[in-house]
């Protein structure tokens, strides 16, 4: 995820980073621009339209179809914003019930060795859901002082919440966690599994194709049929004109989604694994 200072306006207007629609948009914008100029050409020079042809009267319906266009890719916006910040929240209320588990198990054990054990565990949580949303292999993943190897065949971050519950289930059978302090570890450990879902839902329920398809060629038709109405009043100037309302529009679309899906390795994504590195911070200082 970028980090930046939203109130540094002149390195927003003037710096072009990596993650900037406008580079991914650029070969496109030069199409639009040949595409809108040989337009221009033929209605000026070559077939010499003047003010009089009906052809002029089609920035009436991109006038209406402007409203029309600005309302969907709104929408569109919103629920793509809606799922990154949904998956923001997921990821804090896995910091909290991390810091609350630590925090309990802190003061409920007293061997140094079942500490160390959760020290390692709870933040391992973090760093494989993290890496499975993000598809990463994670095969070999050894924990240091663990005899432990994740089966990459099977869900990994289920194998984590199995062993930490498994653990604590010794820990009360030994006498070692009583049956009300296991009621009250039982939260934190249940939603673990919660969170996950959720971010699976949010990953594996994608906007519906249909919608999706619909607006990409919305905006390539309204787009495309703009110079033959602009070039009357415009002129050549019509190019510049186009190709900024393209970019304004793609971007949009573009943004909604990168955004859609806040797992990934984008530039604007979720910082997982920063998220993960805090939980391993705070759950070492507590235990």
């Amino acid at each position: 995820m970028v980090q930046y200072n939203p109130k540094d306006w002149i390195t927003f207007i003037f710096k072009f980073h990596k993650s900037d629609t406008f580079r991914q948009l650029f070969p496109m914008m030069i199409f639009i621009g040949i595409y809108t100029g040989i337009i221009g050409y033929l209605e000026i020079e070559y077939w010499k339209l003047s003010q009089d042809d009906h052809l002029k009267n089609i920035t009436i319906m991109h006038g209406m179809l402007g409203f029309v266009i600005s309302l969907l890719l709104a929408y569109r916006t919103n629920t793509a914003y809606d799922r990154w910040w949904e998956g923001r929240k997921l990821w804090g209320s896995l910091v909290n019930n991390s810091r609350n588990l630590a925090i309990k198990l802190s003061a409920i054990l007293k061997d140094e060795n079942d500490k160390n054990y959760f020290k390692r565990m709870i933040p391992n949580y973090a760093l494989v859901l993290g890496n499975y949303l993000r598809d990463e292999e994670t095969a070999k993943m050894l924990f240091e002082g663990l005899d432990l190897e994740l089966d990459h065949n099977k869900h990994r971050p289920n194998q984590i919440a199995k062993l930490l519950f498994l653990k604590i289930h010794d820990l009360h059978q030994l006498g070692k966690i009583s049956g009300d302090q296991l009621i009250i570890i039982n939260a934190e450990l249940q939603s673990f599994t919660d969170v996950c879902g959720a971010c699976e839902r949010i990953k594996n329920t994608p906007i519906p194709y249909s919608y999706s398809a619909f607006i990409k060629k919305f905006i390539f038709i309204y787009v495309m049929t703009l110079p033959f109405g602009y070039v009357f009043s415009l002129g050549y100037y019509t190019i510049p004109v186009v190709i900024f309302i393209f970019y304004v529009l793609a971007s949009l679309e573009l943004i909604a989604e990168e955004i859609e899906d806040p797992f990934g390795n984008d530039s604007n994504d979720l910082p997982t694994a920063k998220i993960a590195s805090n939980i391993k911070k705070h759950v070492e200082e507590l235990l």
